[in-house]
Protein backbone atom coordinates (compact mmCIF):
# COMPACT_ATOMS: atom_id res chain seq x y z
CA UNK A 1 0.00 0.00 0.00
CA UNK A 2 1.42 3.37 -1.03
CA UNK A 3 1.40 6.21 1.46
CA UNK A 4 2.66 9.76 0.97
CA UNK A 5 2.94 11.91 4.08
CA UNK A 6 3.70 15.62 3.86
CA UNK A 7 5.35 17.61 6.63
CA UNK A 8 6.99 20.98 7.19
CA UNK A 9 4.03 23.28 6.77
CA UNK A 10 3.33 26.11 9.15
CA UNK A 11 2.95 29.84 9.59
CA UNK A 12 5.61 32.15 8.18
CA UNK A 13 5.87 35.84 7.46
CA UNK A 14 6.00 37.14 3.91
CA UNK A 15 9.53 36.92 2.58
CA UNK A 16 10.34 33.92 4.73
CA UNK A 17 11.10 30.33 3.82
CA UNK A 18 9.72 26.88 4.48
CA UNK A 19 10.84 23.43 3.44
CA UNK A 20 8.17 20.84 2.81
CA UNK A 21 8.95 17.16 2.79
CA UNK A 22 6.98 14.21 1.48
CA UNK A 23 7.88 10.79 2.84
CA UNK A 24 6.87 7.75 0.84
CA UNK A 25 6.19 4.19 1.88
CA UNK A 26 5.34 1.40 -0.51
CA UNK A 27 6.85 3.44 -3.34
CA UNK A 28 10.43 4.27 -4.32
CA UNK A 29 10.79 8.00 -4.84
CA UNK A 30 13.81 7.62 -7.10
CA UNK A 31 11.81 5.50 -9.56
CA UNK A 32 8.80 7.77 -9.85
CA UNK A 33 8.11 11.27 -11.09
CA UNK A 34 6.90 13.32 -8.15
CA UNK A 35 5.03 16.57 -7.87
CA UNK A 36 3.75 19.23 -5.50
CA UNK A 37 0.35 20.87 -5.74
CA UNK A 38 -1.58 23.35 -3.66
CA UNK A 39 -5.19 24.17 -3.06
CA UNK A 40 -7.05 27.04 -1.50
CA UNK A 41 -10.61 26.42 -0.25
CA UNK A 42 -13.11 27.08 -3.01
CA UNK A 43 -10.49 26.90 -5.75
CA UNK A 44 -9.15 24.13 -7.93
CA UNK A 45 -5.99 22.34 -7.04
CA UNK A 46 -2.99 24.02 -8.66
CA UNK A 47 0.22 22.49 -9.97
CA UNK A 48 3.35 23.83 -8.24
CA UNK A 49 6.35 21.72 -9.26
CA UNK A 50 7.38 18.32 -10.57
CA UNK A 51 10.56 16.33 -10.84
CA UNK A 52 11.16 13.61 -13.39
CA UNK A 53 13.23 10.47 -13.29
CA UNK A 54 16.36 12.59 -13.67
CA UNK A 55 17.40 15.09 -11.01
CA UNK A 56 17.94 17.64 -13.76
CA UNK A 57 14.42 17.53 -15.12
CA UNK A 58 12.10 19.80 -13.17
CA UNK A 59 8.98 21.77 -14.00
CA UNK A 60 7.54 24.75 -12.16
CA UNK A 61 4.42 26.84 -12.27
CA UNK A 62 5.19 30.36 -13.44
CA UNK A 63 3.95 31.74 -10.12
CA UNK A 64 6.71 29.96 -8.16
CA UNK A 65 9.56 29.86 -10.68
CA UNK A 66 12.74 31.24 -9.17
CA UNK A 67 11.38 31.01 -5.61
CA UNK A 68 10.59 27.32 -5.13
CA UNK A 69 12.85 24.33 -5.72
CA UNK A 70 11.86 20.66 -5.87
CA UNK A 71 14.34 17.93 -5.07
CA UNK A 72 14.45 14.33 -3.94
CA UNK A 73 16.47 12.61 -1.25
CA UNK A 74 16.79 9.02 -2.39
CA UNK A 75 18.44 7.88 0.83
CA UNK A 76 15.45 9.09 2.85
CA UNK A 77 12.90 8.25 0.15
CA UNK A 78 11.51 11.78 0.29
CA UNK A 79 10.72 14.55 -2.13
CA UNK A 80 11.17 18.10 -0.89
CA UNK A 81 9.94 21.54 -1.80
CA UNK A 82 12.11 24.46 -0.71
CA UNK A 83 10.00 27.59 -0.70
CA UNK A 84 11.74 30.96 -0.48
CA UNK A 85 10.52 34.54 -0.71
CA UNK A 86 7.06 33.40 0.31
CA UNK A 87 4.08 35.60 -0.46
CA UNK A 88 0.61 35.69 1.14
CA UNK A 89 -0.79 34.27 -2.11
CA UNK A 90 1.26 31.11 -1.50
CA UNK A 91 -1.06 30.31 1.40
CA UNK A 92 -2.68 26.94 0.68
CA UNK A 93 -2.74 23.29 1.58
CA UNK A 94 0.21 21.67 -0.18
CA UNK A 95 0.01 18.11 -1.46
CA UNK A 96 2.59 15.81 -2.89
CA UNK A 97 1.79 13.26 -5.55
CA UNK A 98 3.42 10.46 -7.49
CA UNK A 99 2.68 10.15 -11.15
CA UNK A 100 3.58 8.52 -14.44
CA UNK A 101 5.44 11.52 -15.81
CA UNK A 102 6.31 15.13 -14.95
CA UNK A 103 4.19 16.52 -17.79
CA UNK A 104 1.19 14.49 -16.67
CA UNK A 105 1.72 15.79 -13.14
CA UNK A 106 1.79 19.33 -14.52
CA UNK A 107 -1.56 18.51 -16.12
CA UNK A 108 -2.87 17.50 -12.71
CA UNK A 109 -2.76 13.76 -13.22
CA UNK A 110 -1.36 11.95 -10.21
CA UNK A 111 -1.48 8.29 -9.24
CA UNK A 112 -1.01 8.63 -5.49
CA UNK A 113 -1.68 11.63 -3.29
CA UNK A 114 -0.77 12.68 0.21
CA UNK A 115 -3.13 14.22 2.75
CA UNK A 116 -1.61 17.69 2.59
CA UNK A 117 0.11 20.16 4.88
CA UNK A 118 -1.06 23.71 5.55
CA UNK A 119 1.17 26.63 4.63
CA UNK A 120 0.10 30.07 5.80
CA UNK A 121 2.02 33.19 4.83
CA UNK A 122 1.16 36.33 6.76
CA UNK A 123 1.64 39.80 5.33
Amino acid sequence: QVQLVESGGGLVQAGGSLRLSCAASGLTISSNPMGWFRQVPGKEREFVAAIGWSFDYTLYADSVKGRFSISRDNAKNTVNLQMNALKPEDTAVYYCAAGSGPERLRAGVGTYWGQGTQVTVSS
